[in-house]
């Protein structure tokens, strides 16, 4: 069997007519991880005698809140909540495609039985398999599709849907915090001044910037995560058995990538933030 491959994520089912993916499945279940993981550090950090995961993660906290410490400096404590967040949630969107069973795990999906079939109209002298009926000369055709098998499981990040997602929430939320520390006016200004000839000409490329900015963070991030897990299906199949020992170092590869993305994305929007609140 060759290797399922698919650009777009696939829809496994509809819930009321909203189409769920296997991506979506995917992250529904970091989101529900991410809370039992908050919960038991929340825990842990009241006992005395705290657990080696307990620091672990204390130790991955200080880590990020020190890194964040030398772009936000005074404002690091108003912004980590946001941007711990995103990195934390990155970070396993990230890793939940090298899981076992995600991606590997095929099922047939839900379709609508007009999906099924087709009808197809061929001339009367060609030789067919299935006869239904003649109409004006030409006979009608149903032809069954063999229903192909997608993953039930899918990267979060690995659809483009959910990065762009957290990009447009990033660019909003600059602009959110723009308006809240300098005001409408002052912030305005970065992108339209008319007593500054200059801004006249830079204030248009600075607002073409901020939606530069959505399909930077986006595809990125969405590239990234995507062209990993299609070098972790491809391999295998390209390479002998004797060879297949060379998946392993790949599949640590993939960690520390999805590791340095969920960084870049955070100390981006760092920056970005950090340029929000500052004037012109």
């Amino acid at each position: 069997m060759s290797p399922h491959i698919s650009i777009k994520a696939e829809a496994v089912f509809e819930f009321f007519g909203f189409p769920i993916t296997n991506s979506f499945l995917t992250t529904l279940i970091v989101i529900i991880l991410f809370f039992f993981i908050a919960r038991y550090y929340n825990f842990q950090l009241n006992k005395e005698n705290k657990s080696l995961s307990f620091y672990a993660l204390h130790g991955l906290f200080l880590g990020i809140y020190n890194m964040l410490t030398s772009v936000l400096h005074k404002n690091t404590n108003r912004f980590y909540t946001l941007l711990g967040a995103f990195f934390f949630f990155i970070l396993m969107a990230n890793w939940s495609g090298l899981i076992p069973g995600v991606g590997s795990i095929l099922i047939k999906p839900s379709v609508h039985e007009n999906q099924i079939k087709e009808e197809l109209i061929v001339p009367v002298d060609e030789p067919v398999v299935h006869l239904e009926e003649e109409i004006n000369g030409e006979i009608v055709v149903e032809k069954e599709h063999v229903a192909k098998l997608i993953p039930l499981l899918r990267g979060g990040t690995a659809d483009l849907n959910s990065t762009i997602a957290l990009a447009l929430i990033t660019v909003f939320m600059t602009q959110l915090y723009g308006f809240k520390f300098l005001g409408p006016v002052d912030h305005l200004k970065k992108y339209l001044d008319f007593r500054d000839p200059i801004m006249i000409m830079l204030g248009p490329l600075e607002v073409i910037q901020e939606f530069a900015r959505i399909v930077s963070f986006s595809f990125r991030l969405y590239g990234n995560i995507f062209a990993g897990e299609v070098l972790l299906t491809i391999v295998p199949f390209l390479l002998p058995i004797a060879f297949s020992f060379v998946v392993a170092p790949m599949f640590f590869m993939e960690i520390f990538v999805g590791f340095v993305q969920a960084l870049v994305f955070v100390m981006l929007s760092a920056v970005f933030l950090n340029m929000s609140i500052s004037h012109h």
